[in-house]
């Protein structure tokens, strides 16, 4: 008996010594709270961004992230609700995905598409996408870059990868407001600014311009491909599930081996998108290049200075 209990103790010695050890390898990535001049939005853009365990001590490139929040939310809907830095951090401490910056802009009720009020798409690319490239150590082509968001933002990362296929490699949309023809009577895209007409009534011809159906044609025309991956809540009370499901169909009909869906048991809710991010994340990450050598870091210097392989102030 004294040796069972004796062994006992020295089980439980080593299950606390590798506790201990593999909480000291354990990621622990950063949130900051920046904010860029916008020449697009005549204003500046803030956004928060994730900065990876070990991005002080190398020199190494990362792929970036950008995850778009919804309607009404603004650059900490990730933080507070989606809970992104906890499953960052345990995605690569498992190495589920490779260290990674992810970038959180906030833009509320932009919708992530050039409206009257706020040109939003193109302050994305124009401003935020190179202002990125240039603080941080990005790897700056299409395959160290992916884009992810939930419902307005899901639209907009729909529309991104559709339409900017050369500079994206993957997306995710995490119940995306992707109504096919126009958005129920329920839908917050009826009140938004990009969608409006002079008098503050709908503008059906606006939705249709912006929405995905309209890039098909020349997303499928060209060979450049992305991965998508599509999650919906089975409960969602705005019809997404079901929008959600056609996207995926169209797009499956195309390209098979790059559309993923996800049906969960859910609604249209953050409980349901922060169980939901780290499957995306792991399926966008595929599509990237992994963390670069000090050679390829060396090849890819800026020709202009060391900054961009500094510390961001």
């Amino acid at each position: 008996m004294k040796r069972v209990e004796w062994m006992r103790k020295v089980f439980a010695l080593v299950v606390m010594a590798l506790w201990a050890l593999s909480s000291s390898l354990a990621v622990a990535g950063e949130i900051r709270s920046e904010r860029i001049a916008s020449a697009s939005l005549s204003r500046e853009l803030p956004y928060l961004v994730y900065i990876p365990d070990g991005y002080a001590d190398g020199l190494q490139r990362y792929p970036v992230l950008y995850l778009l929040h919804g309607a009404g939310g603004d650059e900490t809907a990730w933080t507070g609700l989606g809970r992104v830095k906890e499953t960052a951090d345990r995605l690569m401490t498992s190495g589920a995905i490779p260290p990674s910056i992810i970038v959180m802009p906030g833009c509320p009720a932009c919708w992530w598409v050039d409206g009257a009020k706020d040109k939003a798409e193109t302050a994305f690319w124009s401003d935020l996408v190179p202002a990125i490239d240039s603080l941080y150590r990005t790897i700056k082509s299409r395959d160290g870059r992916v884009i992810a968001g939930v419902s307005a933002g899901g639209f907009g990362a729909v529309r991104f990868g559709l339409k900017y296929a050369d500079k994206v490699a993957a997306v995710a949309g995490l119940s995306p407001a992707v109504y096919a023809e126009t958005p129920p009577a329920m839908s917050s895209a009826r009140k938004q600014p990009p969608f409006l007409k002079a008098d503050g009534t709908f503008n059906d011809a606006a939705w249709a311009a912006q929405n995905y159906p309209s890039l098909l044609p020349a997303y499928s025309a060209q060979k450049q491909r992305i991965g998508v991956y599509l999650t919906t809540g089975d409960g969602d009370r705005l019809g997404i599930a079901y929008e959600t499901a056609l996207l995926h169909k169209r797009l499956f009909e195309l390209q098979p081996e790059l559309a993923e869906l996800r049906v969960l048991d859910g609604e249209h809710t953050w409980a349901l998108w922060s169980a939901a991010l780290a499957d995306a994340m792991v399926y966008v990450f595929r599509y990237t290049t992994p963390r670069m050598t000090m050679a390829d870091t060396a090849r890819n210097k800026p020709a202009s200075d060391t900054a961009a392989l500094s510390k961001p102030e």
